[in-house]
Protein backbone atom coordinates (compact mmCIF):
# COMPACT_ATOMS: atom_id res chain seq x y z
CA UNK A 1 0.00 0.00 0.00
CA UNK A 2 1.68 3.28 -1.06
CA UNK A 3 1.56 5.91 1.14
CA UNK A 4 -0.98 9.03 1.21
CA UNK A 5 0.61 12.59 1.55
CA UNK A 6 0.20 14.16 4.35
CA UNK A 7 -2.72 16.52 2.47
CA UNK A 8 -4.22 13.43 1.48
CA UNK A 9 -6.48 13.59 4.56
CA UNK A 10 -9.73 16.22 4.40
CA UNK A 11 -9.34 17.58 8.15
CA UNK A 12 -13.16 19.30 8.69
CA UNK A 13 -13.00 23.00 9.87
CA UNK A 14 -15.03 22.15 12.95
CA UNK A 15 -12.93 19.87 13.96
CA UNK A 16 -9.86 22.81 13.63
CA UNK A 17 -12.04 25.22 15.53
CA UNK A 18 -12.42 22.41 18.08
CA UNK A 19 -16.55 22.65 17.53
CA UNK A 20 -16.64 18.68 17.34
CA UNK A 21 -14.25 18.23 20.86
CA UNK A 22 -15.65 17.77 24.50
CA UNK A 23 -16.39 20.64 25.51
CA UNK A 24 -14.07 20.56 28.40
CA UNK A 25 -11.29 20.88 26.36
CA UNK A 26 -12.36 24.12 25.10
CA UNK A 27 -12.97 25.19 28.88
CA UNK A 28 -9.69 23.86 29.59
CA UNK A 29 -7.82 25.95 27.24
CA UNK A 30 -9.88 29.14 28.09
CA UNK A 31 -8.37 28.69 31.53
CA UNK A 32 -4.69 27.90 30.80
CA UNK A 33 -4.56 30.64 28.26
CA UNK A 34 -6.02 33.48 30.85
CA UNK A 35 -3.92 31.92 33.53
CA UNK A 36 -0.94 32.00 31.52
CA UNK A 37 -0.01 28.27 31.83
CA UNK A 38 1.52 26.79 28.86
CA UNK A 39 3.24 23.52 30.33
CA UNK A 40 4.64 21.37 28.10
CA UNK A 41 3.38 17.87 28.42
CA UNK A 42 4.42 14.22 27.32
CA UNK A 43 0.57 12.74 26.35
CA UNK A 44 0.04 8.97 25.65
CA UNK A 45 -3.10 7.21 23.41
CA UNK A 46 -3.70 3.58 23.65
CA UNK A 47 -6.12 1.20 23.32
CA UNK A 48 -8.10 -0.91 25.44
CA UNK A 49 -7.95 -3.83 23.61
CA UNK A 50 -5.78 -5.45 20.67
CA UNK A 51 -6.10 -5.10 17.61
CA UNK A 52 -4.92 -3.72 14.34
CA UNK A 53 -3.96 -0.60 14.56
CA UNK A 54 -5.03 2.51 12.08
CA UNK A 55 -5.46 5.90 12.40
CA UNK A 56 -1.89 6.93 12.43
CA UNK A 57 -1.78 8.70 9.40
CA UNK A 58 -4.64 10.94 9.76
CA UNK A 59 -3.63 11.75 13.09
CA UNK A 60 -0.69 13.08 12.17
CA UNK A 61 -2.27 14.69 9.75
CA UNK A 62 -4.17 16.66 12.20
CA UNK A 63 -1.24 17.03 13.96
CA UNK A 64 0.71 18.49 11.26
CA UNK A 65 -2.25 21.25 10.47
CA UNK A 66 -2.64 22.49 13.93
CA UNK A 67 0.77 22.57 15.33
CA UNK A 68 3.48 21.63 12.60
CA UNK A 69 5.37 24.55 13.41
CA UNK A 70 4.83 24.19 17.76
CA UNK A 71 8.16 22.06 17.98
CA UNK A 72 6.69 18.87 19.03
CA UNK A 73 7.98 15.66 19.13
CA UNK A 74 5.94 13.17 18.10
CA UNK A 75 6.43 9.32 18.28
CA UNK A 76 4.13 6.77 16.40
CA UNK A 77 3.97 3.21 16.14
CA UNK A 78 3.45 1.83 11.70
CA UNK A 79 -0.53 1.97 10.09
CA UNK A 80 -1.30 -1.25 10.17
CA UNK A 81 0.73 -2.89 13.10
CA UNK A 82 -0.46 -5.27 15.37
CA UNK A 83 -1.28 -3.24 19.04
CA UNK A 84 -1.53 -5.24 22.23
CA UNK A 85 -4.14 -3.81 25.02
CA UNK A 86 -2.65 -0.68 26.90
CA UNK A 87 0.42 -0.60 24.63
CA UNK A 88 1.01 3.38 23.65
CA UNK A 89 0.18 3.75 20.07
CA UNK A 90 1.17 7.53 19.61
CA UNK A 91 3.14 10.05 22.13
CA UNK A 92 2.95 13.83 21.80
CA UNK A 93 5.93 15.77 23.95
CA UNK A 94 5.22 19.62 23.55
CA UNK A 95 3.28 22.84 24.74
CA UNK A 96 -0.06 21.39 25.67
CA UNK A 97 -1.92 24.46 24.32
CA UNK A 98 -0.64 23.31 20.67
CA UNK A 99 -2.37 20.00 20.65
CA UNK A 100 -4.47 19.49 23.74
CA UNK A 101 -7.68 20.87 21.98
CA UNK A 102 -7.71 17.69 19.48
CA UNK A 103 -7.57 14.81 22.19
CA UNK A 104 -11.11 13.82 21.48
CA UNK A 105 -10.52 14.23 17.87
CA UNK A 106 -7.23 11.68 17.84
CA UNK A 107 -8.91 9.69 20.21
CA UNK A 108 -12.09 8.96 17.78
CA UNK A 109 -9.61 8.76 14.96
CA UNK A 110 -7.91 5.79 16.34
CA UNK A 111 -10.33 4.12 17.80
CA UNK A 112 -12.95 3.76 14.79
CA UNK A 113 -10.24 3.26 12.13
CA UNK A 114 -8.60 0.39 14.61
CA UNK A 115 -12.13 -0.84 14.96
CA UNK A 116 -12.80 -1.17 11.22
CA UNK A 117 -9.29 -2.32 10.45
CA UNK A 118 -9.48 -4.90 13.18
CA UNK A 119 -12.60 -6.64 12.02
CA UNK A 120 -11.48 -6.08 8.25
CA UNK A 121 -8.23 -8.41 9.37
CA UNK A 122 -10.54 -10.94 10.89
CA UNK A 123 -13.02 -11.12 7.37
CA UNK A 124 -9.86 -11.28 5.65
CA UNK A 125 -8.45 -14.37 7.73
CA UNK A 126 -11.33 -16.02 7.11
CA UNK A 127 -11.41 -15.78 4.03
CA UNK A 128 -8.11 -16.62 3.19
CA UNK A 129 -6.43 -16.51 0.30
CA UNK A 130 -9.96 -15.33 -1.74
CA UNK A 131 -9.69 -11.79 -1.74
CA UNK A 132 -11.91 -9.41 0.24
CA UNK A 133 -13.38 -6.06 -0.53
CA UNK A 134 -14.81 -3.24 1.34
CA UNK A 135 -18.45 -2.44 0.42
CA UNK A 136 -19.42 -0.95 3.44
CA UNK A 137 -19.71 2.62 2.93
CA UNK A 138 -23.89 2.71 1.97
CA UNK A 139 -23.63 1.65 6.32
CA UNK A 140 -21.99 4.83 7.38
CA UNK A 141 -22.60 8.88 7.15
CA UNK A 142 -20.44 9.93 3.66
CA UNK A 143 -18.30 12.44 6.31
CA UNK A 144 -16.09 9.27 7.42
CA UNK A 145 -17.12 6.63 4.11
CA UNK A 146 -13.49 7.51 2.66
CA UNK A 147 -11.91 6.37 6.32
CA UNK A 148 -14.11 3.24 6.27
CA UNK A 149 -12.73 2.02 3.35
CA UNK A 150 -8.55 3.20 4.19
CA UNK A 151 -9.31 1.41 7.25
CA UNK A 152 -10.33 -2.01 5.63
CA UNK A 153 -7.56 -1.40 3.87
CA UNK A 154 -5.20 -1.62 6.20
CA UNK A 155 -7.08 -4.41 7.60
CA UNK A 156 -6.18 -6.52 4.59
CA UNK A 157 -8.95 -5.63 2.13
CA UNK A 158 -7.62 -5.99 -1.54
CA UNK A 159 -9.42 -2.42 -2.55
CA UNK A 160 -12.99 -0.18 -1.30
CA UNK A 161 -15.82 0.86 -3.01
CA UNK A 162 -14.95 4.10 -2.59
CA UNK A 163 -12.85 6.50 -5.43
CA UNK A 164 -11.79 8.52 -2.23
CA UNK A 165 -11.28 5.44 0.53
CA UNK A 166 -9.19 3.26 -1.97
CA UNK A 167 -7.31 6.33 -3.16
CA UNK A 168 -5.83 7.38 0.09
CA UNK A 169 -4.99 3.88 0.07
CA UNK A 170 -3.38 4.05 -3.12
CA UNK A 171 -5.43 1.47 -4.40
CA UNK A 172 -8.31 1.93 -7.10
CA UNK A 173 -11.90 1.80 -6.41
CA UNK A 174 -13.68 -1.57 -6.53
CA UNK A 175 -17.20 -2.66 -8.09
CA UNK A 176 -19.31 -3.61 -10.51
CA UNK A 177 -23.02 -2.62 -11.53
CA UNK A 178 -25.91 -1.57 -9.68
CA UNK A 179 -29.09 -3.19 -9.36
CA UNK A 180 -30.83 0.22 -10.42
CA UNK A 181 -28.34 -0.03 -14.14
CA UNK A 182 -29.99 -3.01 -14.88
CA UNK A 183 -33.59 -2.71 -13.63
CA UNK A 184 -33.85 0.25 -15.87
CA UNK A 185 -31.61 -1.02 -18.43
CA UNK A 186 -34.07 -3.39 -18.25
CA UNK A 187 -32.04 -6.70 -19.42
CA UNK A 188 -29.27 -7.95 -17.63
CA UNK A 189 -27.34 -8.73 -20.83
CA UNK A 190 -28.33 -5.16 -22.50
CA UNK A 191 -27.17 -3.81 -19.59
CA UNK A 192 -23.83 -5.65 -19.18
CA UNK A 193 -22.98 -4.72 -23.20
CA UNK A 194 -23.51 -1.16 -22.23
CA UNK A 195 -21.21 -1.44 -19.47
CA UNK A 196 -18.64 -2.99 -21.73
CA UNK A 197 -19.10 -0.36 -24.68
CA UNK A 198 -18.81 2.99 -22.02
CA UNK A 199 -16.34 1.73 -19.59
CA UNK A 200 -13.21 2.34 -20.25
CA UNK A 201 -10.63 -1.38 -20.68
CA UNK A 202 -9.25 -0.51 -16.98
CA UNK A 203 -12.30 -1.12 -15.33
CA UNK A 204 -13.60 -4.99 -14.86
CA UNK A 205 -15.70 -7.14 -16.96
CA UNK A 206 -17.75 -7.86 -13.50
CA UNK A 207 -21.59 -8.14 -14.13
CA UNK A 208 -24.41 -8.64 -11.53
CA UNK A 209 -26.27 -11.86 -12.71
CA UNK A 210 -29.44 -12.32 -9.77
CA UNK A 211 -31.80 -9.04 -11.04
CA UNK A 212 -34.27 -10.43 -13.69
CA UNK A 213 -33.54 -14.78 -13.74
CA UNK A 214 -31.38 -17.26 -12.55
CA UNK A 215 -28.31 -17.11 -11.64
CA UNK A 216 -26.99 -19.63 -13.11
CA UNK A 217 -28.90 -18.67 -16.77
CA UNK A 218 -28.41 -14.98 -16.47
CA UNK A 219 -24.01 -15.70 -15.85
CA UNK A 220 -24.53 -18.43 -19.22
CA UNK A 221 -26.08 -15.22 -21.32
CA UNK A 222 -23.48 -12.48 -19.98
CA UNK A 223 -20.91 -14.77 -20.63
CA UNK A 224 -22.11 -15.96 -24.55
CA UNK A 225 -22.80 -12.19 -25.41
CA UNK A 226 -19.66 -10.74 -23.99
CA UNK A 227 -17.23 -13.72 -24.67
CA UNK A 228 -13.59 -12.70 -23.51
CA UNK A 229 -14.49 -9.34 -22.53
CA UNK A 230 -15.94 -10.92 -19.73
CA UNK A 231 -14.32 -10.99 -16.03
CA UNK A 232 -16.66 -12.13 -13.70
CA UNK A 233 -20.34 -12.42 -12.63
CA UNK A 234 -20.94 -11.03 -8.74
CA UNK A 235 -23.98 -12.94 -7.51
CA UNK A 236 -25.82 -10.48 -4.27
CA UNK A 237 -29.16 -13.18 -4.23
CA UNK A 238 -31.07 -11.23 -1.41
CA UNK A 239 -32.35 -12.74 1.81
CA UNK A 240 -36.19 -13.11 0.26
CA UNK A 241 -34.80 -15.78 -1.61
CA UNK A 242 -32.50 -17.72 0.61
CA UNK A 243 -29.19 -15.31 -0.40
CA UNK A 244 -25.98 -16.66 -1.42
CA UNK A 245 -24.86 -20.17 -0.57
CA UNK A 246 -21.93 -22.23 -1.63
CA UNK A 247 -24.34 -24.73 -3.68
CA UNK A 248 -25.34 -21.99 -5.89
CA UNK A 249 -21.64 -20.86 -6.61
CA UNK A 250 -21.41 -24.19 -7.58
CA UNK A 251 -24.20 -24.65 -10.06
CA UNK A 252 -23.08 -21.35 -11.26
CA UNK A 253 -19.57 -22.54 -11.89
CA UNK A 254 -20.48 -26.05 -13.38
CA UNK A 255 -23.04 -24.31 -15.63
CA UNK A 256 -20.27 -21.44 -17.19
CA UNK A 257 -17.76 -24.18 -17.04
CA UNK A 258 -19.86 -26.84 -19.30
CA UNK A 259 -21.11 -23.53 -21.63
CA UNK A 260 -17.16 -23.24 -21.95
CA UNK A 261 -16.69 -19.81 -19.77
CA UNK A 262 -14.08 -21.29 -17.12
CA UNK A 263 -12.61 -17.98 -17.40
CA UNK A 264 -15.31 -16.29 -15.62
CA UNK A 265 -14.56 -15.65 -12.08
CA UNK A 266 -17.74 -15.81 -9.75
CA UNK A 267 -17.53 -12.80 -6.59
CA UNK A 268 -20.08 -12.58 -3.95
CA UNK A 269 -21.88 -10.49 -2.09
CA UNK A 270 -24.36 -9.67 0.64
CA UNK A 271 -24.75 -10.22 4.56
CA UNK A 272 -21.43 -11.80 4.70
CA UNK A 273 -19.70 -12.48 8.42
CA UNK A 274 -17.05 -13.74 9.23
CA UNK A 275 -18.77 -17.28 9.93
CA UNK A 276 -20.58 -16.80 6.44
CA UNK A 277 -16.94 -16.30 4.74
CA UNK A 278 -15.49 -18.98 6.49
CA UNK A 279 -18.45 -21.35 5.02
CA UNK A 280 -18.03 -20.54 1.57
CA UNK A 281 -13.92 -21.07 2.05
CA UNK A 282 -13.82 -24.74 4.03
CA UNK A 283 -16.95 -25.91 1.13
CA UNK A 284 -14.26 -25.65 -1.37
CA UNK A 285 -16.28 -24.00 -4.19
CA UNK A 286 -14.25 -21.80 -6.20
CA UNK A 287 -15.18 -18.12 -5.70
CA UNK A 288 -12.82 -15.32 -6.93
CA UNK A 289 -13.89 -12.64 -3.90
CA UNK A 290 -15.76 -11.30 -1.51
CA UNK A 291 -17.77 -8.25 -1.10
CA UNK A 292 -18.05 -7.54 2.33
CA UNK A 293 -19.98 -4.44 4.18
CA UNK A 294 -21.94 -4.01 7.76
CA UNK A 295 -19.69 -7.01 8.83
CA UNK A 296 -16.87 -3.99 8.61
CA UNK A 297 -18.19 -1.10 8.75
CA UNK A 298 -20.52 -2.18 11.63
CA UNK A 299 -17.74 -2.93 13.88
CA UNK A 300 -17.54 -1.24 17.01
CA UNK A 301 -14.63 0.96 17.65
CA UNK A 302 -11.50 -0.53 19.93
CA UNK A 303 -11.74 2.15 22.72
CA UNK A 304 -8.67 4.97 23.08
CA UNK A 305 -7.30 6.71 26.08
CA UNK A 306 -4.96 9.36 26.12
CA UNK A 307 -3.06 10.08 29.51
CA UNK A 308 -0.90 12.61 30.76
CA UNK A 309 2.60 10.66 31.82
CA UNK A 310 4.94 13.92 32.14
CA UNK A 311 4.55 17.69 32.94
CA UNK A 312 8.24 19.93 32.25
CA UNK A 313 10.05 16.36 32.03
CA UNK A 314 9.01 15.37 35.51
CA UNK A 315 6.78 11.68 35.84
CA UNK A 316 2.78 12.54 36.57
CA UNK A 317 -0.44 10.57 36.06
CA UNK A 318 -3.88 10.22 37.68
CA UNK A 319 -4.57 7.54 40.12
CA UNK A 320 -4.11 3.78 38.82
CA UNK A 321 -2.03 4.85 36.31
CA UNK A 322 1.90 4.46 36.22
CA UNK A 323 4.30 8.20 36.10
CA UNK A 324 6.20 8.90 33.14
CA UNK A 325 6.59 7.76 30.02
CA UNK A 326 5.55 4.14 28.97
CA UNK A 327 8.40 2.21 27.61
CA UNK A 328 7.41 1.55 24.06
CA UNK A 329 10.27 -0.02 21.69
CA UNK A 330 7.44 0.01 18.74
CA UNK A 331 7.51 3.79 18.79
CA UNK A 332 9.36 5.65 16.37
CA UNK A 333 10.16 9.25 15.87
CA UNK A 334 7.69 11.30 13.29
CA UNK A 335 9.08 14.45 11.62
CA UNK A 336 7.32 16.97 9.32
Amino acid sequence: MSDPSPSAFVQLPEVLSGETADVYFLRAREILVREGIDASVTMEFFPSRGGVLCGIREALDLLRTVAGDAGLIVEAMDEGSPIQPRQVALRITGRYLAFGLYETALLGILAQSTGWATMARTCVEAASPIPVYSFGARHVHPRVAPILDYAAIVGGCASGSTPAGSHLAGRAPAGTMPHALVLIVGDTVAAAEAFDRIMPPEVPRTILVDTFHDEAEESVRVAVALGTHLGGVRLDTPAERGGVTPELVREVRARLDLAGHSQVGIFVSGGLTPERLRQFRESGVPIAGFGVGSAISGAPPIDFTADVKAIAGHPVAKRGRIPGPTPSPALHEVSW
